[in-house]
């Protein structure tokens, strides 16, 4: 693993943000990605049952994003309300790509044409999913795949193999995995080289076994991206969020991102919105250096999250 470290800085609002605050993170030891990036999940909808967000508003957060230096966008074709997809949003803001944009998509859970959850893909709609992302995303082919695993799946190595495949013919650069154990992730691994995990982690929702996962995965070099970084249901207001954004002059929100980046070298930020305001308070996190009372004052709000 290669990180390259962030200047110094402190408070989280600088007058102009920039994600290249927070560092740089080699994806597979040879991929440049700011540890800043933007989650697309948020983009079309509020929430997965609406209400539907702007497009255009969308499409401005977008643009704006790679402005404030965001390269590493995470996305998946299931990111959909009605008839308004993230993978058609970034296209018509973002295409043709900046070469180093880097652009990351999940595949396993389906949906319906009305927003159901289906079953988990088979190997058949693996590649029909893989195939999807490319053509709604303009691109021959995908720089990160995940596959997400279902709550259903004991084991991924049958759906992880057909990822195996797509990747031995060009259409796939790297290979993730979402929502995975350390025995899941060995799975994997067992199979092809994984750089990066995606589970939900943040201040407020750890367990021992995430902690260890991420540990192992900061120790070999493997991103570790959270999803949900903010909690996924509004940012808590917790009394000790609020003192330590208070001593910083920062937001509840910036505070929850900056602990993220600052508890490993291998964590990858990707906080979404579809809000041009939030969007560069996110982005302001990046600079945000919270100090080792900070850190302690945190930790025990984990203990008793």
């Amino acid at each position: 693993m290669t990180t390259t470290p962030a200047s110094p800085a402190s408070p989280a609002s600088p007058a102009s943000p920039s994600a290249a605050a927070a560092g740089t993170f080699l994806l597979g030891g040879e991929l440049p990605v700011s540890r800043m990036g933007f989650g697309a999940m948020k983009l079309p909808s509020r929430d997965w049952d609406g209400p539907a967000c702007d497009p255009e508003q969308s499409l401005r957060v977008l643009r704006r994003a790679v402005e404030l230096g965001v390269d590493h966008i995470d996305t998946a074709w299931f990111y959909f309300f009605r008839d308004v997809s993230a993978n058609g949003l970034i296209r018509r803001a973002l295409h043709p790509y900046r070469d180093e944009l880097v652009i990351a998509t999940k595949i396993g859970p389906g949906r319906d044409p009305e927003g159901g959850w289906l079953d988990p893909a088979d190997r058949d709609a693996l590649r029909a999913a893989v195939h999807r992302n490319l053509r709604e995303l303009g691109v021959d082919h995908l720089d990160l795949v995940y596959l997400r695993r279902m709550p259903s799946q004991s084991s991924i190595a049958e759906p992880f193999a057909a990822l195996v495949e797509l990747r031995e013919e060009g259409l796939i650069r790297h290979l993730g995995v979402s929502n995975v154990t350390a025995d899941q992730l060995a799975e994997a691994e067992a199979q092809a080289p994984v750089v990066a995990v995606q589970n939900k982690f943040s201040v407020l929702d750890r367990t021992a076994n995430q902690d260890r996962l991420l540990a192992d995965c900061t120790e070999r070099g493997i991103a570790f991206v959270p999803f949900f970084p903010l909690g996924g249901t509004g940012v808590p207001d917790h009394p000790a969020l609020r003192r330590v954004a208070e001593r910083h002059g920062a937001t509840r929100a910036q505070v929850m991102v900056a602990w993220l980046l600052t508890v490993s070298p291998s964590v990858l930020a990707i906080p979404g919105t579809s809000s041009p305001a939030h969007l560069e308070e996110n982005i302001a996190a990046a600079a945000l250096r919270l100090e080792a009372a900070d850190l302690a004052e945190l930790e025990k709000l984990t203990a008793t999250a």
